[in-house]
Formats: structure tokens, C-alpha cells, sequence
């Protein structure tokens, strides 16, 4: 019986995992330099840790299940509830700002397409503990550099959920979360008509459509027009000064909303050419996640790639180092497998495990794509020498172990 792969998930071929691997230590590299620390939580996590952040309606999105202990359990469909656990049971002591990264599996029960699967993966990023518009603007330049990293050109839009609430703020929770929800959307039609449904007041219409219109140089003062000097405003205009500091080219966009309840502050979204309509490749913002799971009034700031859409468009490609296969007979097979391990302390090699002859070796190193192979036959054993072959050149020249390593070694 032939077993296929579930839905939604992907076998990733030996090619496909240099490339990813390669993408993912050069976002390791530029994390760790900006100081931040790799963490990684339980791939199941209690239910409760995702409808406590998100309503029991995401149960339908995700991968749920009862273990034999009769618990409640799902495969976490996102990173962000999981950290804000772990830092209350763990890191709650731990000097601020807790600087962290991580990089894992994710599960969505939603339908597969271009570049969104049942199983994907996620890096992220999250700073905890500061207020300031530093942390704000530190975590988005982080984001642009990851991007730079991997020439990927990305478009940056910001805003500040701070300002769209206080337009709101005569309206109960449950409407303004509605409303943020059309906004994220970019529903008009649909907003139109809720704000018809729940009897909102003229001016609130009026300057919440004006607000979430507004995107470019000027938006601030156009939205101070709207708003007058509030303190969310002249905090954003603090973060957009720091941008400008870190060189970062933006677009001001008060019609983001990321459609999270969470979010409380800055937000922002980057997308990528060549990925049609599913062109967000990163978001994130200021959030208070926290205290919902226990912990005090700590507040956040963060962001999650999606590493498949990275993938999708990354122009990066793997340095593959150079590679070695030592050819030998039955009769030198010890002295192969000892320079075998030699070899390996400076780059890939491979012997032969098949128990070809001499010449089926030689092919074999063709096919799998060596581009030296190193021979030790009974000839080069007795004269204490090995056959170094480029099997690019077809040059070959005969030297001692050493001077064929020491060759071996500029590559």
C-alpha cells in the first residue's frame, strides 16, 4: 500500500534543505549580532493558550486533539502565545528587555495554496519589557535588516493602532474589534455597513474613514488634524524619527490593523514582489499579551516571518563547499576509510559502501557531482602517494597525503 503525505505538508529533497538552511543561518547570523537569544517552546500546547488570546473560534483553524489523559491539547498554530507563556512561567525574574528569536514548525487547519501550508514555519522575534519607541523601532529595523540580508526588497508600512482606538474609544471592545477587523481587511463596504448597524456617530465615521485613508510624508500631520495632540500620536512620531535615524524607507499607513485584538501600539506589515495577492511576508507590532496569561503589566513588541514566502522569493542560493570521493580496491580499503576521515575534518567526502569495482567508482563520483576524486590504489599505496583527479578538468596529478591535502584544503 502506497502512503502519500497528508495534505497541506511537503517532503523537503536534499537540495531543498541546503537552500532553507542556508536562508535560515543567514537569518541566525543578523539576529544574533543585534543581540537576541534563541528560545523554543513544546510543539503541543494546553488548547486554553489559544482561545484565551483568540476566542474559541479559532479551534476550527487548528490542529486540536484530547490526550489519554483526557486534556485538551492542540499543535500550535503560532509562536507568539507560546513565548508569552513561557516568559511568565520562566523569565519573569530575567533582567529586561528579554531580547529573544526562535524558529519552529507552526499547524493551521486551513486550505493549502501558493506559499500557505497546513504545516509551515515560522521565525520570530520578540522583545519584552520596554515601552520606549526604541524597542518599537529597533525590533522593524531588525525585520528590514533580515531582508537586506537576503536581498529580498521589501515594502515597509507602518502605523499605530493607538491613534485608530482613540478615534473609537466611545464604542465597547467588542465593536472596536469588530471595526479593526474590516480595517485589517481593507473592507470598506463591510465597515460602512457595520458602523450603519451599531448607530455610530457621524464624526466618528467621518474621522475613522478619513484616519484609516491617510498613508504617505504627511500623514502625521494630517492625522493630528483629525485627532489633535494626543499622546499615541506624539509616541508614533517618536518612532518614525528613529526610523529615519536607522535610514529605513517606509510608508506611514494608518489602514493597518493586523485584525489581532492583542495589538495596543505600533504596527507594521512588509510585503515582497513576485508573491501575487499572498505578498505579506512579515508583520508585527506592540502588544499586551502578558497579563492574560498571568503575568504582570509587562508590555511586547515583535514580529513573525513567514519563511515559506521567504523561500518563495529568496534569490539566495546555496554555496555548496567543495566535495571528494576517495576510489579505492578491496586491498587498500583500510588506509581509504583512514583518509576518508581525514579528509572530513575539511570538507565533505565520501567512500565507496556499494563494493564497486574501480571504475564503477570513478562513475559514481561523476554522477553525485564530487569535484575531486582522491585515488588509493595498489600502486599509490606502495609508493606512499595518493591520485588527485579534478573531475571538472579531468587534470590529475600524483602527491603525497599531505600535499593532496593541503591542495584539498585551498578549495
Amino acid at each position: 500500500m502506497k502512503i502519500t503525505k497528508p495534505r497541506g505538508t511537503r517532503d523537503f529533497l536534499p537540495e531543498d534543505m541546503e537552500n532553507r538552511r542556508y536562508v535560515e543561518n543567514i537569518i541566525r547570523d543578523v539576529v544574533t549580532k543585534w543581540g537576541y537569544s534563541e528560545i523554543m517552546t513544546p510543539t503541543f500546547e494546553h488548547l486554553d493558550l489559544f482561545t484565551l488570546k483568540s476566542g474559541d473560534a479559532i479551534v476550527g483553524e487548528i490542529y486540536n486533539f484530547t490526550d489519554k489523559g483526557n486534556r485538551e491539547m492542540a499543535l500550535r498554530p503560532e509562536l507568539t502565545a507560546p513565548v508569552m507563556r513561557m516568559y511568565v512561567n520562566e523569565m519573569q525574574a530575567t533582567p529586561k528587555p528579554l531580547k529573544l528569536f526562535y524558529f519552529e514548525n507552526c499547524f493551521r487547519y486551513e486550505r493549502p495554496q501558493k506559499g500557505r501550508y497546513r504545516e509551515f514555519w515560522q521565525f520570530g522575534v520578540e522583545l519584552i519589557g520596554s515601552r520606549q519607541a526604541d524597542a518599537d523601532a529597533e525590533v522593524i529595523a531588525l525585520a528590514m535588516s533580515i531582508l537586506n540580508a537576503l536581498d529580498i526588497d521589501g515594502k515597509l508600512n507602518v502605523g499605530h493602532l493607538g491613534i485608530i482606538r482613540y478615534i473609537l474609544k466611545e464604542l465597547d471592545i467588542e465593536q472596536q474589534s469588530q471595526i479593526m477587523r474590516y480595517v485589517d481587511k481593507k473592507d470598506d463596504m463591510g465597515l460602512d455597513d457595520y458602523l450603519d448597524n451599531i448607530n455610530a456617530p457621524a464624526d466618528l465615521r467621518r474621522n475613522l474613514f478619513e484616519l484609516i485613508g491617510i498613508s504617505g510624508e504627511d500623514a502625521i500631520i494630517k492625522a493630528k488634524e483629525i485627532t489633535g495632540s494626543i499622546p499615541e500620536l506624539e509616541a508614533f512620531r517618536k518612532i518614525i524619527e528613529l526610523l529615519d535615524a536607522y535610514e529605513i524607507k517606509y510608508t506611514i499607513d494608518f489602514g493597518i490593523a493586523r485584525g489581532l485584538d492583542y495589538y495596543t501600539g505600533m504596527v507594521f506589515e512588509i510585503y515582497a514582489k513576485d508573491l501575487g495577492a499572498q505578498n505579506q511576508i512579515c508583520g508585527g507590532g506592540s502588544y499586551q499579551l502578558i497579563q492574560l496569561f498571568g503575568g504582570g503589566d509587562v508590555p511586547s513588541t515583535g514580529f513573525g516571518i513567514g519563511f515559506d514566502r521567504i523561500m518563495e522569493v529568496c534569490r539566495k542560493k546555496t554555496e555548496k563547499p567543495a566535495s571528494v570521493m576517495v576510489i579505492c580496491t578491496e586491498k587498500t580499503r583500510l588506509e581509504a576509510i583512514e583518509t576518508t576521515m581525514e579528509l572530513r575534518k575539511i570538507m565533505p567526502a565520501h567512500i565507496d559502501l556499494m563494493k564497486r569495482n574501480f571504475k564503477a567508482q570513478l562513475s559514481h563520483a561523476n554522477n553525485i557531482g564530487t569535484d575531486f576524486t582522491l585515488i588509493i590504489g595498489e600502486r599509490e599505496l606502495q609508493a606512499g602517494k595518493v591520485t588527485l583527479k579534478d573531475m571538472k578538468s579531468g587534470n590529475q596529478e600524483t602527491l603525497t597525503l599531505k600535499e593532496a591535502i593541503a591542495k584539498l584544503n585551498e578549495y
